[in-house]
């Protein structure tokens, strides 16, 4: 178990080829290497790219990182650019065009989005497992003609999101962070997609996401934003100053002017 308590799962190479590469990644992000790929859930590198998958019946298709094609490159052609709500939320406008800590980074899907409209963004992952996932992504989106400049305003650190923004000097917080924690869904909505309960399996349930929000609050310089479900309370109860909804989202934007001028 690693200190954010997730599984210890295995790295393990498709064909002789790619144990070498593989060797580098477990080295370089502190993942355990195995031979074989026998057990239910794994890293697994191939010699396109590298996936988390699951063996067994029933289970789910692989998940692996794609900032190119997919839903990401759709989103990225016909999204809706600067007048999207997460957009909206972090307050890009003509002519200012924040910086950003995405302390919660998952599959990086948001990071990239934000990316895509030209913030640089920062991808804090607690999961070593996650971090190597997203490290695959961005290697290959920096390959991509159209994506690598994209690719390039994206940089990833491991380590607990808490304890990365309380220990940031001013000269280095960013202007907004945001925060996308797990939160528990309602069935009908977790049941949607196999691939992403083989994602939450993996990186499991976040009992430090109430502590986020304070260590957030003090380090952003203009303003927080929290991506809840509809349904969900506002995190660790705390009233946002203003809030962006969508079909099935809300995004919560706690204004740190604003905040300071509150009794």
């Amino acid at each position: 178990m690693d200190k954010a308590g997730l599984s210890d799962i295995p790295l393990v190479c498709e064909t002789a080829e790619q144990c070498e590469e593989a060797d580098k990644v477990a080295r370089r992000w502190g993942l355990r290497r195995a031979e074989t790929d026998g057990e239910p859930l794994k890293l697994y590198l191939t010699g396109e790219r590298l996936e988390l998958r699951q063996s067994g019946p029933r289970a789910p298709g692989p998940v692996f990182v794609d900032f190119v094609g997919g839903a990401v490159g759709h989103r990225r052609r016909f999204g809706g650019g600067r007048g999207q709500p997460i957009a909206k939320a972090i307050g890009l406008k003509k002519g200012r065009t924040p910086s950003v800590i995405d302390a919660t980074a998952g599959l990086g899907r948001d990071a990239f989005v934000l990316a895509s409209l030209g913030c640089p963004v920062r991808l804090i992952e607690r999961s070593a497992a996650v971090a190597a996932l997203l490290e695959d992504g961005l290697r290959r989106a920096r390959q991509d003609s159209e994506v690598g400049p994209i690719a390039e305003r994206m940089s990833l650190i491991r380590a607990d999101a808490s304890d990365y923004l309380r220990g940031l000097p001013a000269h280095e917080c960013p202007d907004v962070v945001y925060l996308d924690p797990m939160y528990p869904g309602r069935r009908s909505r977790a049941l949607v997609k196999k691939e992403m309960q083989l994602f939450h399996r993996l990186i499991g349930t976040d009992p430090n996401a109430q502590g986020l929000l304070p260590a957030a609050l003090e380090c952003a310089r203009e303003r927080v934003v929290v991506k809840r479900p509809d349904y969900a309370p506002p995190l660790a109860d705390r009233p946002a100053t203003l809030a962006f909804e969508t079909r099935r989202n809300r995004f919560d934007v706690y204004i740190i002017r604003a905040m300071k001028a509150s009794p």
